[in-house]
């Protein structure tokens, strides 16, 4: 009896073994624990010497003090670019004062040059920078270029200087582990650790927005300094936060920092490519009535008379697909791309016209803020909800017209906008407005301001293979 109740225990203890054994988790291997550093104590004490401390000295009249050097002028009724991410400003009198403030920044060259912010030291009338060793210069401003919120400063008579080593940002992976260094709230070389939470964010700071995200602890005062790798390269320059999100960083990928620096330790200034057309992404609509299968593309909305673009023939209604060889899928990837194109050098732009393929050859001209001014420049009203553009002879032998055919092309209806309740849709001929004929852009815009916000407005549109028809827009 005891021999079968034995045997009885181990066949039992046998199955639950057996059970156990095919229930248990998959052994973790190697790799995946080399994903977690064991610190970064190596890292950190190797980056801090290429890493400094920057205070900066300027006059202001009124404002706060804190992160007044973000965005400018607090007080003024236009959204600043940086308010979503740092927060309202409490109002003070106007009058003159002395601001301090603090930023950080990273060593490239045994020479004394040093990349930072724009932020941290524009319109500053003193900079002091402070090595991890303690010791204090003078810099002076390089270049900056607003733009982008990146700034090259120098000093003079340091010795031994320790430049930190470029990385590779193009083909830094979501997940990866960073380190920044910085002095956030002037506590100096403190070190933060997290991962890149994600790439090419836009958060409206500027026309190259291309940020990478991380969730490795950023604050004010870390603004300028390094995003770095495991290797100790830098990857990024660490520039925003979002106030109302913690752990939420921003950092302006060291690919699109490169060219700029450069360009500020050569010249002082950014010289950019120029194209001269007012684009807008390719969206699912537009690729629908386009009859774009797969679609991709930036679509050419305006072209700005006179400019590269309308002297080799582009049109509004192209739909650019590649330039010089290189896909592009974002307005924003195409206004970055041409930017970083030489001036005065040809570049070969392949677009769809008509659902013909066609390459042209443009001349890049020199960028400038008048023209960027010109062509943002929607045609639209805000109110309505409507952006509209030119209709062009090619337009109108689309839609089975007469050359001649007088109108505005509607491009794009804003979601639960008073046009898009109203039952405007995207391809429609606007030919008239309150019985007056729209003949162009110029009628349009006169039109729609001669009417009052309680008003309602009667179009007449053209609908393809659905003739004319009357859309009333209530207030």
């Amino acid at each position: 009896m005891r021999t079968m109740t034995r045997y009885a225990t181990l066949a039992l203890l046998g199955v639950f073994l057996f059970s156990a054994a095919a229930w248990a988790p998959a052994p973790v291997l190697a790799k995946d624990i080399a994903m977690v550093p064991a610190n970064f104590a190596d890292l950190a004490e190797k980056a801090r010497p290429g890493v400094v401390n920057i205070r900066t000295t300027r006059t202001i009249k009124g404002g706060g003090r804190v992160f007044r050097h973000f965005f400018g002028e607090p007080f003024d009724n236009r959204k600043q670019p940086f308010e979503d991410f740092f927060g309202p400003f409490w109002n003070q009198p106007e009058r003159e004062h002395k601001e301090r403030s603090l930023g950080s920044g990273f060593i490239i060259d045994r020479a004394g040059f040093i990349v930072t912010n724009n932020h941290v030291v524009a319109e500053a009338d003193e900079i002091k920078v402070k090595l991890s060793s303690g010791k204090e210069f003078d810099a002076e401003v390089v270049g900056r270029d607003p733009k982008t919120d990146l700034a090259l400063i120098k000093i003079k008579g340091a010795k031994d200087l320790t430049p930190l080593p470029l990385g590779d940002s193009d083909n830094l992976k979501v997940g990866t582990w960073v380190v920044a260094i910085g002095s956030p709230f002037g506590l100096e070389q403190t070190v933060t650790q997290g991962i890149v939470s994600a790439k090419g964010r836009s958060i409206g700071a500027g026309p190259y927005d291309d940020f990478i995200q991380t969730d490795a602890s950023i604050n004010p005062g870390n603004s300028g300094g390094p995003l770095l790798n495991l290797e100790g390269k830098v990857v990024g320059i660490n520039t925003a936060i979002m106030a109302r999100g913690q752990g939420i960083g921003f950092a302006i990928p060291i690919h699109l920092a490169s060219n700029v620096v450069a360009q500020l330790k050569d010249k002082g200034e950014v010289t950019r490519g120029w194209l001269g057309v007012q684009i807008r992404d390719l969206d699912e609509s537009l690729a629908s009535y386009y009859k774009l299968k797969p679609f991709s593309g930036v679509y050419v909305e305006n072209v700005v008379p006179g400019d590269p673009a309308d002297k080799a023939g582009i049109r509004s209604g192209d739909i650019i697909t590649t330039v010089d060889g290189q896909p592009v899928t974002s307005g924003r990837e195409l206004a970055s791309l041409v930017a970083s194109i030489p001036v005065g050098q040809k570049t070969h732009i392949v677009l769809m016209r008509d659902g013909q393929k066609k390459t042209i050859s443009v001349k890049i001209a020199k960028q400038s803020d008048e023209k960027v001014q010109l062509a943002s420049t929607k045609s639209s009203s805000d109110d309505l909800g409507l952006h509209v553009t030119d209709l062009s002879s090619e337009r109108a032998r689309q839609f089975g017209l007469d050359e001649d055919e007088h109108g505005v092309l509607v491009v794009e209806v804003d979601p639960d906008s008073r046009a898009d309740k109203a039952g405007v849709r995207v391809g429609d001929i606007i030919k008239g407005i309150n019985l007056s004929n729209v003949n162009g852009l110029k009628e349009y815009k006169t039109l729609i301001e001669r009417v009052k916000k309680d008003e309602s407005i009667n179009l007449l549109v053209r609908r393809r293979d659905q003739g004319s028809r009357g859309i009333r827009i209530e207030p």
